[in-house]
């Protein structure tokens, strides 16, 4: 029942936003609050402390950070949905909590429970692992775990679980899931040898010019912008392409010239030397800016491709 409704909903998402109400008040009329789905210390929370300072400078009202970790954003996801703030409340992050968590789990949000505002960066996620472990490429991994029968994951979200669950299944290695809250907590698992390898969205940057972590593979459709060297699970023969945006979301219902506002502000972060600086130098994410109309048909085509590949299972 779920993956049907899915499937209706997004024969409509390409439209430039789902219906929102008008409002006639000045907006911002009070403080922000822009929601993290994670703990502090990775690099969505690099990102979002000066995309937060920019922000409020544009929209003249401050831009306050709350944390709110758990299901990989998912919990986040779901105090969004439930604002009624109009706008005042919003969420950054990776875009995976409000289109893949709703299919996977039992959640009380769904993929018309949002507008998406704007991409900022261009996600770049990557399996890594630590300094000592017996293998030093995806393959090598692939063969280690066959000898041993198992591996251990540190993953942050449903997503990237039920793709690692997916690959192990058809290698024939039995994967045992160790839950983070994000790359603050994934990474002392990684570099400790807790886990085999786990799944990093950033957060690997302050760890590999020191080889703390080292990258195996990465599931976007593109090699990384910052570790060209690397393959992607395309690459490595799986039928799995990633495109990814850290986007800011708003509740379904937020006024349409909320939306523009909250739009224009992040449009000139992307634009800001600051953001650009902790992006691409810090953080090695490529900074974009992607508009709702786009964000919505590159989401409605992720949503499909995942909803086949839940029903071939």
């Amino acid at each position: 029942m779920r993956l049907a409704r899915y499937m209706a909903l997004i024969g409509c998402l390409w439209l430039t936003g789902l219906p929102a109400a008008m409002g006639s008040d000045s907006f911002p009329s009070r403080p922000l609050t822009m929601l993290l789905g994670f703990n502090p210390g990775g690099s969505t929370d690099m990102q979002a402390q000066v995309l937060a300072e920019i922000m409020a400078e544009e929209l003249g009202q401050p831009v306050e950070l709350l944390y709110y970790q758990g299901q990989g954003g998912g919990n986040a996801a779901a105090m969004l949905a439930a604002s009624q703030d109009g706008g005042h409340v919003f969420q950054y992050g990776h875009a995976s909590p409000f289109l893949i968590t709703p299919l996977i789990s039992d959640t009380s949000f769904a993929l018309d429970s949002y507008r998406f505002v704007a991409g900022v960066l261009e996600a770049q996620f990557a399996f890594v692992t630590g300094p000592d472990t017996p293998f030093s490429t995806w393959d090598e991994m692939i063969a280690y775990g066959r000898e041993q029968g198992e591996l251990t994951y540190a993953t942050q979200s449903p997503y990237d679980r039920f793709v690692i669950e997916s690959i192990m299944r058809e290698e024939g290695i039995a994967v045992r899931v160790l839950p983070t809250t994000g790359g603050a907590s994934m990474a002392p698992m990684i570099i400790n040898g807790d886990a085999h390898f786990g799944i990093s969205g950033g957060t690997h940057t302050a760890y590999t010019d020191n080889g703390d972590m080292r990258l195996l593979a990465s599931p976007n459709r593109d090699r990384l912008m910052a570790y060209p060297e690397v393959p992607t699970l395309s690459e490595l023969g799986y039928a799995i392409e990633v495109l990814s945006y850290r986007v800011l979301a708003v509740p379904a219902d937020t006024p349409e010239e909320h939306v523009i506002r909250l739009s224009a502000a992040a449009k000139r972060a992307t634009e800001d030397q600051r953001f650009i600086e902790v992006a691409e130098s810090r953080t090695k994410m490529p900074v974009v800016f992607v508009g709702e109309e786009e964000l919505n048909m590159v989401f409605a085509e992720q949503v499909r491709l995942f909803i086949e590949a839940l029903e071939a299972r």
